[in-house]
């Protein structure tokens, strides 16, 4: 609770260092983890497996399934979208020079989750009518989810695929077993990356364990476990946005355009 503390109140200073990148990067695989698996549950789909996805529109197309094609490129064009809206908002934000500018596409993406729990509970009782637009919004969370950590690392990480980081945990553990014999002049010797190694270990291990709380906690509190995920991911975006909010509120003061609180309770008391 300390680090999460800790990772809310260097989001609202603006400081976006290793440190920061690391613990934010945490923080979404275990909940992307947790989504996943309920999003499973509720859909009997992986939604952020765009690879997978792009496969079986591949598949259908061959076997003439069209109508299955189509779902499957809905699928990835719902993961773009949701990955082009947290990229736009991102940048409107940075060229205000808000520090929301993280805060609220997370933000967003918790009200989104709410969302989707309240089609998943209707889903539940009507099934298959509601099928398609869960689908559909589950993925536009991940694709948002996913472009918040690829941003905010500068493209060094992800939050929901695990398909890069289990590729650099081989790299890093090839470069780690690797013997250097022989020194070049012209050759550097290769080493591996042990912070990298354990940041990607963590990642994976975060992912698997937010899989395990998704699917125990959707399987026994069913898509009310969709509210205390929405509640960790407002508690990450709402404070910069407060921040915001304060700060336009002191500027609209100083220029006349907001009254004081002591003007206000005269006027009141006047009346």
């Amino acid at each position: 609770m300390q680090h999460f503390r800790e990772l809310t109140h260097l989001i609202d200073k603006g400081s976006f260092d290793d440190a920061v990148v690391r613990r934010l990067a945490y923080a979404m695989a275990f909940m992307a983890g947790a989504i996943n698996a309920g999003g499973f549950l509720a859909v009997h789909r992986y939604t952020s497996h765009v690879t997978g996805a792009v496969s079986s529109l591949a598949d259908h197309l061959a076997l003439g399934e069209l109508r299955l094609a189509a779902s499957m490129l809905t699928m990835v064009l719902a993961f773009i979208a949701g990955a082009a809206n947290a990229t736009f908002w991102l940048h409107w934000s940075r060229r205000r020079r808000l520090r929301a500018a993280w805060g609220a596409p997370i933000a967003g993406e918790a009200l989104l989750l709410l969302l989707f729990g309240l089609m998943g509970a209707h889903l539940a009782r009507h099934p298959g009518f509601l099928t398609p637009p869960t689908v559909l919004l589950l993925c536009f969370i991940m694709g948002m989810h996913n472009t918040l950590v690829t941003k905010l690392s500068a493209g060094l990480l992800r939050s929901t695929h695990m398909t890069g980081i289990a590729t650099d945990i081989g790299i890093e553990l090839a470069k780690l077993c690797y013997v250097n014999r022989r020194r070049h002049h012209r050759l550097a010797p290769v080493r591996a990356n042990r912070q990298k190694l354990a940041v990607y270990l963590l990642i994976l291990v975060l992912f698997f364990a937010g899989g395990v709380a998704g699917a125990l906690g959707f399987g026994y509190a069913g898509y009310g476990f969709t509210v205390p995920l929405a509640l960790l991911l407002l508690s990450l975006g709402l404070r910069p946005m407060w921040y915001d909010l304060r700060l336009r509120h002191r500027m609209l003061r100083r220029q006349g355009r907001w009254p004081a609180r002591k003007s206000r309770e005269k006027a009141g008391d006047s009346l």
